[in-house]
């Protein structure tokens, strides 16, 4: 193979091809199979620094880096295979050790005889487009194995809600082909049950823009459904436009299985601490005949405790707002009194032991507003209000009574007082006061934070 541009030329093809490859803007360079380079287009020179004399009869190996030799092994691989090796970005060096961003295309050379004696490659340093193209790439790239590792089912849908787009697990999960999900294809994979319900629900967040979210069954395919939380959100453009929605689908049949589970244990054990109390009930009217006083008031106390229970299996035994406890223990003093009974305070979550503690000692002071204190007198002005807080890492609750009769501090003090005072201190390392004021009595749980909310 000649050194084309170096010499006088022949033949008019050859004077074109001299002036095509003196001319060009990429570099030309070709060289044998065992990598010794035979021409140097004025290009090459241009990008790598080295002359024609300098570089010709030498190795096309010393402009590759250490780190990428291994290209030129598959290289002259798939060359000597006869094929063309399409555009790549690599790394190559200049004769002053810097490096270069080239885009490099390589092509087999043959003899008269069709035989592969070499190979010739095109060069080109890479502009701001490449670069771009080049950072598009690389991004694609990592957005698509970001999106297919994820443990989730993902997708993309245009603003108005058609899925282009979904991640392998998806297809994975479902055994379907894009062609049959493109737009809205997914709804052959949802439950017919679920379907309509499902489709109304997306479709008014489609319109309205705002954050989706829902729990269906899919269908895998070997034909199971299991069961998904599905989430999707709006993607919006400069001006504020939805131009997109990225959603995901997880998988959480486990999960409702193991609360299934649990809630049906949790109602077991329940139904049978019932029954233990019940039989405590029983035990009492046995031991105590004719007190019917104290069997109410006993009794009474034995119902919140059941109340309370009841609200905490409803939470699966974890934690209770406080509005939900003072609604679920006053239900039946707010029957009675209305709107004489009042309660505010901001949501606050608490735990089983706290909730126990704080509805026992709301039980027996209802009971003891009714009986006794602001609400005892009908058609009175009597009030009671209720109300809680937090701040500086503190609890704080009272039960504040006023517009009933006089009231006077009661003369010896029973289990009544313990539930109110001693056992919250105790349990909850409060501060509890009970005052007797004349207008109305007051009652004040100051706690840790840490004490009464749930972990």
């Amino acid at each position: 193979m000649p050194i084309l541009g170096s010499g006088a030329v022949g033949t008019p093809a050859e004077g074109l091809l001299a002036a095509i490859f003196n001319s060009c803007e990429d570099a030309i360079v070709s060289k044998r199979l065992d990598g010794t380079i035979t021409s140097w287009n004025p290009a090459a020179e241009r990008l790598f620094g080295y002359s024609a004399e300098d570089i010709v009869g030498r190795s096309i190996r010393m402009l590759i880096p250490d780190d990428r030799q291994h290209e030129e092994d598959l290289i002259i691989e798939r060359i000597m295979a006869g094929e063309r090796v399409m555009p790549f970005h690599t790394i190559r060096l200049r004769k002053d050790g810097s490096e270069v961003e080239v885009t490099v295309t390589v092509s087999p050379v043959r003899d008269s005889d069709g035989r592969i004696v070499g190979a010739s490659k095109f060069a080109r340093e890479l502009g701001e487009l490449d670069l771009a193209r080049k950072a598009l790439a690389e991004s694609e790239s990592r957005f698509a194995m970001l999106a297919d590792n994820i443990s989730q089912l993902a997708w993309i849908a245009d603003a108005d809600g058609s899925i282009f787009w979904y991640n392998r697990r998806w297809f994975d999960f479902t055994g379907t082909m894009l062609d049959e999900m493109k737009g809205w294809g997914w709804k052959s994979v949802h439950h017919p049950d679920h379907l309509g319900r499902v489709v109304d629900k997306y479709s008014r967040a489609i319109a309205s823009g705002e954050p989706w979210e829902d729990i269906f069954p899919l269908r895998r395919h070997d034909g199971v459904y299991r069961w998904f939380l599905s989430r999707a959100r709006p993607i919006t453009g400069a001006g504020g436009k939805i131009e997109y929605w990225f959603g995901t689908n997880t998988d959480i049949t486990e999960q409702r299985e193991q609360s299934d589970a649990i809630e049906v244990l949790l109602r077991e054990v329940n139904h049978r601490s019932k029954n233990m109390l019940t039989l405590i009930m029983a035990l009492a009217r046995r031991s105590a005949p004719g007190n019917e006083e104290f069997l109410k008031r006993f009794t009474r106390r034995i119902q919140a405790l059941a109340a309370n229970q009841d609200l905490l299996v409803k939470r699966a035994w974890g934690s209770v707002s406080v509005a939900d406890l003072v609604e679920a223990q006053l239900a039946f003093a707010i029957d009675l009194a209305g709107t004489a009974l009042s309660h505010e305070g901001p949501v606050v979550n608490i735990g089983a032991r706290a909730a126990e503690t704080l509805g026992l000692a709301l039980h027996e002071l209802a009971t003891n507003a009714l009986k006794y204190g602001a609400l005892s007198q009908e058609g009175s002005a009597g009030k009671v209000t209720v109300r809680w807080d937090m701040a500086d890492g503190r609890f704080r609750f009272s039960w504040t009574e006023s517009g009933g009769p006089p009231v006077t501090p009661p003369e010896r003090e029973g289990f009544g007082s313990a539930v109110i005072r001693d056992i919250p201190a105790a349990s909850l390392g409060a501060d509890v006061t009970l005052d007797y004021p004349p207008e109305g009595l007051r009652w004040t749980l100051d706690a840790p934070l840490e004490a009464v909310q749930a972990g």
